[in-house]
């Protein structure tokens, strides 16, 4: 039986005062080790921490300045999960990108958590990067400090060493990705909380409990509170669960510990507890152990089938550029390729010099053979791994063995779901995922220096020390140059080109960044460099389609996309709009139905789809279609705002506002909605609210496509002060735009300003002859002048412009004759009428106006037959009744006197 002595013993530092068990006296480094902390080591802690706090705030403090770069455009600009009006239960329902986690086409990355810390960042500070980036860093110096505390608990004798751990943590330069990157919150943390449930099991332990019983369960509240925080790290991050593996591999090894120390030997223990005949005896003494591991495995198979049912029971879908090496036929090749890269994230941990936002295609080449240079990696990684577990399995009856275990585990574990062990990643290296292990990383590189240092001179320890301070330094500075490189999609792009020319993604990336901003000789540069490092690219074929002029070779590069992927959704639309303007409708619909069915979450498919249907009459199918597309896509605005100009264009305008208005919900910022919803108001003449959305439109931007409509709807009321104001506004943002210009000289003219909008006028002419409302703004002007044979000649110039729309010429002749009646010349007036009923003749005034020229002239009878004619194409027209009335009177007066006359005569 154990002596009562024996009963007190305790191995990790800090755990007799953290859990209430008692010191052995007669060990008085023991003792020492675990006496009460004075107030001075109180102050130490709070020093050291806002060091530690104060470190990561100069090296991160330049990433204030972040833009939304890379990943984060689609997870929060994009992403109608984290906009405050969208539903909260979303969050839960749908990946870390905003789509179903049952569709196939989901990452199956299920982060709601992380979602939520974004969502709550909008709703506190609005979309504003800094915010986001400065949540980021004060969650990593939560972390390094938790760290620090940790390392002393668990870890280190001398704090001293456990600071130091922390400090290299704090400035390492692997961590850029996920302090300054907004969406690599999800590793940071992830981490937090890991180290939370690591913290939280240790306490919920008593190690100090030694003699009829193995280390008991002391508090099962922190158990129960480890178990949710890391569900909670799962739910952060899917690396997060690997905490429950650190946790029980852990309480194991250092029962195994305590345990050879306590026999003195492996051999004893061996035989005492493990041989069979003592089967029974070892059960009762790992019988707290065993209900604890129990209890975590079996809790960590429950939420295992919740991820996996949350996950639809399907795996995201890869495709070969993702992850290489997990698409080759060959068993060696994946195998080597899956080894070299292990040994490759150790080096970016051990120096990290090359660092790179994206690792694939190209980046890193597959290892085939034995022959390849890289197995010396392979097996020097093996061998270095192989010893640290030697070395911590055979010094387990040491105290230093401790930091060897927690450095082992905390490296190792939070990797495997990145090793591809499991299940295929959709990555080739990716530095944020080294976030978490680089904890280990950071244990062991400062245990090795404390080794060192006990074994060299006085002299060799400061060349030590010295080199630990040039490498903090050397991180701290990487670290700062590669906040820089994430501060905007340019300079990151940018860095990826430099740094991995070789690598077909980041000149893909580069490309897509310099098409959006409008560079587009440079994007098809880098698409075509893209091609030759990967001529399989599908994306960069498609993508060089739309910056292709030539139709025929659009459409060769779009059809070489599919041939690539068939299911290539967006090639698929491409190539049916392409052959929708050659006039292949039947090829254009059955193309953008396959795009839809391979991309059910495609928006513009359902609309352009709907749009090619409505062009063709089936309007109750295009309906369809739309209302399919927004069940499929209901936080696309687009699709909201384009399903109510189809709704203006069947008469219910009513629905249409609804769905405008839906469209702005989504989108804030979606002023083309606005911009419709005022024209729609506008046509109710509810001009108030009309102006009022244009307005609000243009506090989100200054454009003519928003100034025009505001601007007609101050010049139809009478507003032409105003209406000036945005004209000219207008012009100023599009001075080569002839109809804006035109609005601005129509306005001058109403305003009185003749010869400024005659000038304007003629600017226009002389660069467009053919511009016939140019002319009869002309004729107007002149008519205002009185200069009515200026105004004749401006008319009789836009007759003479050759234009195929016949009522268009009706209607300059019946200008024409309004301006030779003007001037008393009214058989010329009648002859330019009678021209314009000829090309039109349903043009009612032309037809009263003939009439009334007869009219003044005595024919009463072919006036009323011209009045007639007028009055059958507006039946309402009082003057027109008016005039027959007046016709009426004189003929019966001139009747009459006809009568009377005969009568005298007789």
């Amino acid at each position: 039986m154990p002596t009562a002595q024996e009963s007190h013993f305790s191995l990790l530092p800090g755990h007799g005062s953290l859990l209430g068990g008692q010191l052995n006296s007669c060990d008085p480094y023991i003792a020492h080790l675990f006496a009460p902390r004075s107030r001075d080591r109180a102050q130490v802690v709070v020093y050291r921490s806002l060091f530690l706090v104060l470190v990561c705030a100069l090296c991160y403090s330049n990433s204030l300045r972040g833009e939304f770069v890379h990943d984060d455009v689609w997870a929060i600009l994009n992403n109608p999960d984290v906009r405050p009006g969208s539903s909260l239960a979303n969050i839960f329902l749908n990946d870390f990108w905003g789509k179903r986690m049952a569709d196939n086409s989901s990452h199956k990355s299920y982060r709601p958590l992380c979602i939520l810390t974004f969502k709550l960042n909008i709703l506190v500070c609005g979309m504003t990067p800094m915010s986001f980036h400065a949540v980021n860093l004060f969650l990593h110096c939560a972390v390094t400090v938790l760290l620090m505390y940790i390392c002393e608990k668990t870890v280190f004798d001398d704090n001293i060493l456990a600071f130091l751990t922390a400090l290299l943590f704090a400035v390492h330069p692997i961590h850029t990705e996920a302090v300054s990157g907004i969406v690599g919150r999800a590793d940071v943390l992830a981490c937090l909380l890991f180290l939370m449930t690591f913290l939280c099991y240790i306490r919920s332990v008593d190690h100090s409990c030694f003699g009829e019983n193995f280390p008991a369960t002391v508090s099962s509240c922190s158990l129960l509170l480890s178990l949710f925080l890391g569900t909670c790290a799962m739910l952060v991050k899917e690396t997060g669960v690997t905490v429950f593996g650190v946790c029980v591999t852990y309480d194991l090894l250092i029962l195994f510990m305590h345990c050879i120390l306590f026999q003195y030997s492996a051999s004893l223990f061996l035989h005492r507890y493990l041989s069979s005949s003592k089967i029974k005896n070892t059960m009762r003494l790992f019988g707290p152990f065993i209900k604890r591991a129990f209890a975590v495995i079996g809790y960590v198979i429950v939420i295992m089938f919740f991820r996996l049912w949350i996950m639809g029971g399907s795996m995201p879908l890869f495709s070969e550029q993702d992850n290489p090496a997990s698409f080759s036929p060959h068993l060696l090749t994946r195998f080597l390729t899956y080894s070299y890269l292990l040994a490759f994230n150790a080096w970016l941990l051990l120096a990290p010099v090359v660092l790179c936002y994206d690792w694939q295609v190209g980046s890193i080449p597959l290892v085939e053979t034995m022959w390849d240079s890289r197995i010396l990696a392979i097996i020097l990684f093996g061998v270095m791994m192989i010893s640290l577990c030697l070395h911590c399995l055979l010094t387990l009856q040491k105290l230093g063995s401790r930091e060897v275990l927690v450095g082992l585990l905390f490296l190792v574990f939070p990797f495997i779901p990145a090793s591809n062990l499991f299940f295929r990643v959709g990555f080739v290296v990716a530095e944020r995922v080294l976030y978490m292990p680089s904890m280990g990383y950071c244990i062991l590189v400062v245990h090795g220096l404390n080794k060192l240092w006990s074994l060299v001179g006085k002299w060799g320890a400061a060349a030590l020390t010295i080199s630990m301070l040039l490498l903090l330094l050397l991180f701290s500075w990487k670290t700062v140059w590669q906040n820089e490189i994430w501060l905007s999609r340019e300079s990151l792009f940018r860095s990826g080109i430099q740094t991995l020319p070789h690598n077909a993604k980041v000149h893909y990336n580069y490309a897509n960044f310099l098409k959006d901003q409008g560079r587009y000789p440079e994007a098809v540069h880098h698409y075509e460099t893209a091609l030759k490092l990967y001529p399989r690219h599908a994306s960069a074929l498609n993508n060089l389609g739309t910056l292709t002029k030539d139709p025929v070779e659009a459409e060769q590069y779009y059809r070489q996309a599919l041939h690539i992927n068939p299911q290539h959704n967006r090639a698929l639309f491409n190539l049916g709009n392409l052959l929708k303007s050659k006039g292949k409708e039947e090829d254009t619909e059955q193309l953008l139905r396959s795009s839809i069915q391979h991309g059910p979450h495609f928006a513009d498919a359902y609309s352009s789809l709907a749009s090619l249907l409505a062009e063709q009459g089936h309007f109750e199918e295009a309906n369809l279609v739309y209302l399919q597309g927004i069940k499929s896509c209901p936080e696309n605005s687009d699709l909201h705002n384009n399903y109510g100009v189809f709704l203006v264009d069947i008469g219910d305008g009513d629905q249409a506002a609804k769905h405008y208005q839906q469209a702005i919900r989504l989108k804030p910022s979606h002023y083309v909605a606005m911009v419709n919803l005022g024209r729609l108001l506008r046509s109710s003449d509810q001009n108030k609210e009309a102006e009022a959305w244009y307005k609000r439109a243009l506090q989100i931007t200054r454009k003519v496509e928003i100034l025009t409509p505001l601007g007609a709807l101050y010049y139809n009321t009478g507003q032409y002060k105003e209406a000036l104001q945005v004209y000219r506004e207008a012009v100023a943002l599009q001075p080569d735009n002839s109809e804006v210009g035109l609005a601005l000289a129509q306005v001058l003219a109403m305003s009185g300003k003749t010869k400024e909008a005659e000038k304007m006028t003629q600017d226009i002419i002389s660069k467009n002859k053919d511009c016939i409302e140019c002319y009869r703004l002309l004729s107007a002007v002149y008519n205002k002048r009185e200069s009515h044979s200026e105004a004749l000649e401006a008319l009789e110039k836009a007759i003479l412009v050759n234009h195929k729309d016949t009522k268009v010429k009706a209607e300059l002749y019946f200008s024409k004759g309004n301006q030779l009646r003007e001037m008393n010349l009214l058989d010329l007036a009648f002859e330019s009428y009678k021209l314009a009923v000829e090309l039109n003749p349903d043009q009612s005034q032309a037809w009263m106006n003939m009439g009334g020229i007869q009219h003044i002239k005595g024919d009463y009878d072919s006036a009323r037959t011209y009045y007639e004619k007028a009055l059958q194409l507006t039946p309402g027209s009082k003057l027109l009744k008016e005039n027959l009335a007046k016709l009426d009177r004189i003929q019966r007066r001139l009747k009459m006197h006809s009568e009377r006359d005969f009568k005298s005569d007789c």
